[in-house]
């Protein structure tokens, strides 16, 4: 692969699961030619899914060292996107360690959960918690990352992961559907904002991606009939795809797109 990226630090959040978004952007963007910060949530072995226990995985110290074996450098960092210090502390640290920041992928998200119930029965804690993952972590890091890369003067590229559930907004989705739709509309506003500074701001929408997120459906002849309902192409992603997306953004080729909410889902949404 063309090293695309060659000199760029690049932030992704969210990035320490196996069967996820974030580690194949990280791999890709490492592959291109960029030095990579990834943060988790700090997850305790026991809560690991079964397929991670079985593979002795070990969150984001097994990505980095996924990372480094392409050739480049990565700091792991246990970081809060809710707070706000802690993602201050997440810029520091990335530019110290490697002397400046040029993109961010904002993939960090609350999993699937207690919040998909109707809004009748939803807690205000469960819709408090997505919320503030999901829309206020993207903000706090967007606003961070922008700061430093203002001051450095180059431009750079924010990737936000939304979904496709932004625009569909199914029913018991009412918390989750709101923050993505929020993060689409956070993407458009700051990147006419930004456009000044030659930092473009995109949102991703993926569609049925087969990660640990969707375990909570099941598998076998009910997962298969959820893909062929949802999916025009027959088949889920695996996060590549996203990830394929996202290089093309953040790189040369997709020096011409900002404000956009572009949905990388095998068909599945149509006129949004």
């Amino acid at each position: 692969m063309d090293r695309e990226l060659a000199g760029k630090v690049a932030i992704i959040t969210g990035a320490g699961r196996m069967r996820s978004i974030g580690r194949p952007i990280a791999k890709l963007l490492a592959r291109a030619g960029a030095d990579i910060v990834i943060t988790g949530s700090g997850r305790r072995p026991e809560d690991y899914p079964e397929d991670e226990k079985a593979a002795g995985w070990r969150d984001i110290e097994s990505v980095a060292e996924e990372v480094r074996q392409l050739g480049a450098r990565c700091l792991p960092l246990v970081s809060d996107v809710r707070d706000e210090k802690a993602v201050e502390e997440t810029i520091r640290r990335t530019v110290a360690e490697f002397g400046r920041l040029d993109i961010v992928v904002n993939n960090a998200s609350a999993a699937r959960g207690p919040d998909r119930v109707p809004v009748t029965e939803m807690p205000y804690p469960v819709w408090r918690n997505v919320i503030l993952t999901n829309l206020d972590g993207t903000f706090l890091m967007s606003r961070a990352a922008a700061r430093q890369i203002i001051a450095q003067g180059d431009g750079g590229s924010i990737v936000n992961i939304s979904s496709i559930a932004s625009k569909l907004a199914p029913a018991n989705t009412a918390a989750y559907a709101a923050s993505k739709a929020a993060i689409n509309a956070l993407s458009r506003s700051m990147a006419l904002e930004l456009a000044p500074h030659r930092i473009r701001v995109n949102a991703v929408c993926p569609g049925v991606i087969d990660t640990f997120r969707m375990d909570d459906l099941g598998r076998g002849e009910r997962w298969q009939n959820f893909v062929k309902t949802m999916i025009p192409l027959g088949y889920p992603g695996d996060g590549n795809e996203c990830a394929e997306f996202v290089l093309f953004l953040v790189s040369e080729r997709g020096k011409w797109i900002t404000g956009q909410a572009i949905n990388v889902d095998g068909g599945t949404v149509w006129g949004n």
